[in-house]
């Protein structure tokens, strides 16, 4: 199979869509956050081969949740102003914070693929499986 490279607009609509960055594929995701180690129609494998991959995408989580909370605090506070309700004000930020974060967990893995995959096309060695280690069992008696 030719793979190509898709441009950034491909990637980060794909990412959107929770799909493999690569060519589109799902499910990438089991659960809201656990995430296949490779596509299932690609083979892609999501985790590119560094200790503290997804370093990456925490910080696209953290650049997510500092955006609404700018928007939020600009907001609220035209909204309010001259006397913001500071206690609601509080409890709603905490709220949304934690909100965006978990909401944005899965957007911010396949977005960070998808920036990745922008700077550093994919290889042969990412469509290779993940190897696991055996593990050894404890002699029978």
């Amino acid at each position: 199979m030719a793979r190509t490279a898709a441009g950034p607009i491909r990637l980060v609509m794909r990412a959107l869509r929770l799909r493999c960055p690569q060519c589109g594929g799902r499910p990438v995701f089991v659960s809201w956050t656990a995430m296949l180690p490779n596509c299932p129609v690609c083979g892609f494998r999501f985790e590119r081969g560094e200790r503290g991959y997804w370093l990456g995408a925490y910080f696209f989580n953290l650049m997510a949740m500092e955006t609404v909370f700018a928007v939020w605090i600009g907001g609220f506070l035209i909204a309010t102003w001259p006397s913001p309700p500071w206690t609601l004000f509080e409890t709603a930020t905490v709220v949304l914070m934690l909100a965006v974060s978990v909401g944005f967990f899965p957007f911010s893995k396949t977005l960070f693929l998808a920036f990745d995959l922008w700077i550093r096309p994919a290889s042969p060695e990412d469509f290779t499986a993940p190897a696991e280690a055996a593990r050894l069992r404890p002699p029978s008696h």
